[in-house]
């Protein structure tokens, strides 16, 4: 009944507009809805997202400057279907739909990150969103285009450096920004510059912040009640928060009628603090070779050809107390080719192929997993059906993935192995080999010029990543021995899911429900034992105090190896994954400038269908509320978002608070020697509310944001 009860809730915000509003029909600004969506859902060319079979969405120009944080995952927190996993302010990864990790693909203009942020919560994302022109996301299996590991949805940070159409003279961008609860300071420059046949892209940015203030107890009320006696208790900020990140890059292109051709070489540098480990900082670099291209009408059977190449080098080294302990290694590479065939009577398509290879290290301490390669090769296939008022849409992948660990102890300092008494952690170097498969169908139905309906069905499976089958070690970061399984077999899903559009004049909405059952779905589990940092088994008390959802632990000792971990261990059980997801916009006054309303709710439902119990860290039923205002040169916006009671939780977690935030924003535009500026300020957390994140590990020892104002100056030139 609570269930039927939210969703109907969730889809009531959306559709709960007065019929004359529906009716108003007239040319205005293209909304998020006329948005084009280039390959990252449609690999035929650029689609509205009206037109799309797949629930995506795009954050771009004034939404995006608004929008910004210091981490993509908080960047897209709040948008239907999404939040963030919000590791403390440097770390935090988009959750969709209630699924992270390996399951989210995050793209870097059409290629992987290859970083580590999918092996931990602690490891940052390897992108500034300071520097992203727009944000493309594909809400549900995209596993079709990107492989089994967007089964949750794909993420792509488009940023143009690799210059694509022809520049004549000089463009650019700059964004300096100033304020906030973190008294950051940061800024972006961006020039493009080209005679029309070469093409320029430079681009360089930075950011530094103080230790993020919040209101009152950084430990909640009951981690407080739990703490030993003497433990600090910080209020009014949360420890070892500050960061700083910087990077940049320089890219060009040749440009012609029919393609483009072009290399760009960037770097992203970034340190931050652990909020669970008050003497641990994170210092991450990475650095990026692209080379991109395209042919259009090729003629004959070959109508285009899009090729991508992204070479990564990334490590982070983890420094406590001035010491490197561990430090994290990803070398690799991502490539794809796509083919668009000539239209075939009434069919268009293309076919593709991508490659992947990353070569996986960590050095230290806490180096839960042996250095591993795996290697990805796949194939596939999509096609494009228009019949009337119906556009389908059809496709299959089929992927050779090889995934090797190195075993033994060579990712074991020489301490920890005599320790281990002649039995290194990670036994024997072990490969294993998978052949996994997706297939997809889609609609869109054309139920009037303002209606339509879409939908969706997938199945899809995904490889065991290398941690899922060969950690055996103590990962701080959640505080538990984590301990893999090589004998896994591939994680399968079917997905469905529908969704109800209107767009009309300066209105739009969409309300849509979806259902994943997964088979094999690997998650961490609780095995009931303890073990200490060299893997033994231990009887001796947990002296990890418990950091209120079971899922994640705060060291009371701070670094000390003998300190005694709870064993979690992946296993395969069937999940179940369903929700809501509904917004929509409307103009309700354009006499005297123009207000709209909006509205947006999500909802999502996770159990283990083995055990019956909710799975952990799914964000409760979320509501939001808006008005947003123009005039001339002004703009203006007030924001409510409120979180529910997270009350459906797993054995092993406890429930989170409700809270209502408050956020409010103020634009000015105005021209000054032929740069055209925009002045704006945001202000978040207006009346200061305690909020804890249920999808973060680290709720409650890091609460959200207090109360803040971040001013910036963006120009266009």
């Amino acid at each position: 009944m609570l269930k039927v009860r939210r969703m109907s809730i969730a889809v009531a915000c959306a559709l709960g507009i007065p019929a004359a509003v529906q009716a108003q029909q007239r040319s205005i600004e293209p909304k998020a809805d006329d948005v084009a969506v280039t390959v990252t859902a449609n690999p035929l060319g650029s689609s509205s997202l009206f037109d799309l079979a797949a629930p995506a969405s795009v954050l771009q120009g004034q939404g995006l400057v608004l929008r910004r944080a210091s981490t993509l995952g908080e960047t897209l927190s709040g948008e239907p279907g999404l939040a963030g996993s919000a590791f403390g302010p440097g770390a935090s990864r988009p959750v969709i739909r209630g699924l992270d990790s390996d399951r989210v693909r995050i793209l870097q203009n059409g290629v992987g990150m290859l970083d580590a942020s999918a092996l931990s919560y602690d490891h940052a994302v390897a992108v500034d969103p300071l520097i992203a022109d727009r944000i493309e996301v594909v809400r549900g299996p995209a596993a079709l285009l990107y492989g089994g590991n967007a089964v949750g949805g794909v993420v792509n940070v488009i940023d143009n450096r690799v210059p694509q159409e022809p520049v004549t003279g000089v463009t650019g961008a700059i964004e300096p920004r100033f304020g906030g609860p973190d008294n950051e300071k940061s800024g972006a420059v961006k020039v493009e510059a080209g005679n029309g046949r070469f093409a320029v892209h430079v681009d360089a940015y930075g950011r530094r912040s103080d230790d993020l203030t919040i209101p009152g107890f950084a430990r909640s009320a009951r981690q407080r009640a739990a703490d030993a006696a003497g433990t600090a208790q910080p209020r009014n900020v949360i420890p070892n928060s500050r960061m700083s990140s910087d990077g940049g890059a320089l890219g060009g292109s040749l440009t012609w009628d029919k393609g483009y051709a072009g290399l760009a070489y960037s770097a992203f540098n970034s340190n931050y603090g652990s909020p669970i480990e008050p003497a641990v900082r994170v210092d991450m670099k990475s650095a990026r070779w692209d080379l991109a291209g395209e042919l259009r009408d090729v003629g004959g059977f070959i109508e285009g050809v899009k090729f991508k190449y992204g070479r990564t080098g990334y490590e982070h080294r983890e420094i406590d107390a001035g010491v490197v302990g561990t430090v994290f290694r990803n070398r690799g590479y991502e490539s794809r080719i796509e083919l668009k065939h000539a239209q075939i009577g009434v069919f268009r398509g293309m076919v593709g192929m991508q490659f992947n290879n990353n070569a996986f290290s960590a050095l230290g301490d806490e180096g839960f997993v042996p250095a591993t390669n795996t290697d990805a090769k796949g194939l596939f296939v999509y096609e494009e059906l228009p019949l009337g008022d119906w556009k389908l849409n059809a496709g299959a992948r089929i992927d050779r993935n090889s995934v090797k660990s190195a075993g033994g102890g060579a990712n074991v300092p020489a301490a920890s192995l005599s320790a281990l008494a002649g039995t290194p952690r990670f036994g024997a170097a072990q490969s294993r080999g998978f052949s996994p498969k997706a297939f997809s169908f889609g609609a869109v139905y054309s139920l009037s010029k303002v209606f339509s309906l879409a939908a969706n069905t997938a199945y899809t499976e995904r490889a065991p990543t290398y941690a899922e089958l060969f950690a055996n070690g103590p990962h701080i970061a959640t505080g538990r021995f984590e301990v893999g399984n090589s004998g896994f077999d591939t994680e399968r899903s079917k997905a469905f899911d529908i969704a109800l559009r209107m767009r009309s004049g300066p209105h739009s909405a969409s309300v849509g429900v979806f259902y994943n059952r997964f088979k094999n779905f690997i998650t961490l589990a609780d095995s009931g034992v303890t073990r200490d940092a060299a893997g033994y088994s231990s009887a001796a008390g947990d002296d990890m105090s418990d950091a209120g959802d079971g899922t994640s632990q705060v060291s009371t000792n701070n670094g000390d190896a003998s300190r005694i971990l709870p064993e979690s261990v992946f296993r395969a059980v069937s999940a179940e994954f369903r929700g809501v997801e509904a917004q929509g916009r409307f103009r309700i006054m354009d006499k005297g400038g123009e207000l709209d309303l909006k509205l947006k709710a999500d909802y999502v439902q996770a159990t283990n269908k083995d055990s019956g119990q909710p799975l952990p860290r799914i964000a409760p039923l979320r509501l939001g509320v808006g008005l947003e205002y123009r005039f001339n040169a002004w703009s203006a916006g007030l924001d409510l978002e409120h979180a529910a009671r997270q009350n459906r939780v797993s054995a092993i977690e406890r429930q989170t608070d409700a809270y209502t935030l408050a956020n409010a924003s103020l634009g000015y535009r105005f021209k000054s020697a032929g740069v055209n500026w925009e002045a704006f300020a945001r202000a978040n957390n207006l009346f200061n509310q305690e909020a804890r994140n249920h999808v973060s590990f680290v709720k409650d020892v890091a609460p959200m944001p207090g109360r803040g104002v971040l001013a910036g100056l963006r120009g266009l030139f």
